[in-house]
């Protein structure tokens, strides 16, 4: 169910203002070289508890300048007068709908103990892999009204809108087709936010623009958040169901068949890519069955091919390598039937 369309006006006046790893995953964990790295100091903030306390303009002014960061990364002070942002922060804080929302987000994520835990592990994990790495010095979580960002995040300050991945218990939820909506629930948090991070670390071509390039770059994306999160399954980190990775895992030959004999590995048309890279339902032109963005399926497949046969390549090398066809010739991947 969406938010009424007063909400929904509210929200939208106020947004031009504002401009998992658990152990024991049912397949078992990945192999995990940073296993004995030390978590990062993370202090989690839930901003949406003294959000939600604003009542006036005043309370509203108070809490960004509690809040300095936040107030000037996330909801952009500076480019609206104070007095107006304030006001509108109070309007939102102040809305029925929005303060149910936040109820029923509290419910689905009671314990941030182990949110702050497993994202200090995630955290330590990426500093393992690239030295270079400094967690962002605020982390807080937050209820935007399911605008915006689903997470926003920079060396600076890190905010989760956990009212996205409140689940379908929840009595609003984010404006996206059923198909991806299964991806915005509370397991998939430290998923979505690892494949957030790994972009600062992707490199690629600028004028990468094939059929290929999309699916390893996306590969290389996964298989990042694969390793800070050796845990998690595949049906989290890829958004599957149970049901449609057993489906692509079972047919990976027909599927990579398809791409050979269709002559799509080169392809540079955006409608063609956008069919098996991009975000849909499913994929028809390979079967009726097959899930959408299978293309970066595949991608993770010629990605961890390609770190088995080449062990002593680092996951920063991996992520640092733009060409995908050496990625892929030297994978020597071919899925048998």
């Amino acid at each position: 169910m969406k938010l009424s369309s007063s909400i929904s006006a509210l929200l939208l006046a106020a947004a031009g203002l504002l401009a998992s790893c658990r152990q024991g995953a049912a397949d078992g964990c990945r192999p995990d070289p940073a296993a004995d790295a030390p978590a990062a100091a993370v202090h989690l903030q839930r901003l949406e508890r003294p959000f939600f306390q604003i009542k006036n303009p005043a309370e509203g002014l108070q809490f960004m300048r509690a809040n300095p960061v936040f107030a000037r990364y996330y909801l952009q002070a500076g480019q609206a007068p104070a007095d107006t942002l304030a006001k509108a922060l109070a309007q939102l804080a102040t809305n029925p709908a929005l303060q149910q929302l936040s109820q029923q987000t509290a419910t689905a994520f009671a314990d941030s103990a182990s949110l702050r835990q497993n994202m200090a592990g995630m955290f330590g994990r990426i500093k393992y892999y690239f030295p270079d790495f400094k967690a962002p010095a605020v982390a807080t979580t937050y209820v935007s009204g399911l605008l915006g960002k689903d997470i926003y995040v920079n060396d600076s300050l890190l905010v989760i809108s956990l009212d996205w991945f409140a689940g379908p218990q929840a009595k609003y939820r984010p404006d996206l087709p059923q198909y991806m909506l299964r991806r915005y629930r509370p397991a998939y948090v430290l998923p979505t936010l690892a494949l957030a991070v790994s972009s600062k670390y992707n490199r690629h071509q600028l004028t990468a623009t094939s059929m290929l390039d999309q699916m390893v770059d996306q590969g290389k994306r996964l298989y990042f958040a694969g390793a800070v999160l050796p845990c998690t399954p595949d049906s989290l980190l890829v958004g599957y169901s149970g049901k449609d990775l057993a489906n692509v895992k079972f047919n990976e030959a027909r599927i990579w068949g398809h791409f050979l004999e269709n002559n799509l590995l080169f392809s540079t048309t955006p409608f063609v890519i956008q069919k098996y890279v991009g975000e849909r339902p499913n994929v028809p032109e390979i079967d009726r069955t097959c899930p959408g963005r299978v293309g970066q399926w595949v991608g993770l497949q010629i990605v961890r091919k390609y770190m088995a046969e080449h062990s002593g390549v680092t996951l920063a090398q991996l992520m640092a390598d733009k060409d995908t066809q050496h990625i892929l010739n030297e994978s020597h991947y071919r899925p048998k039937k």
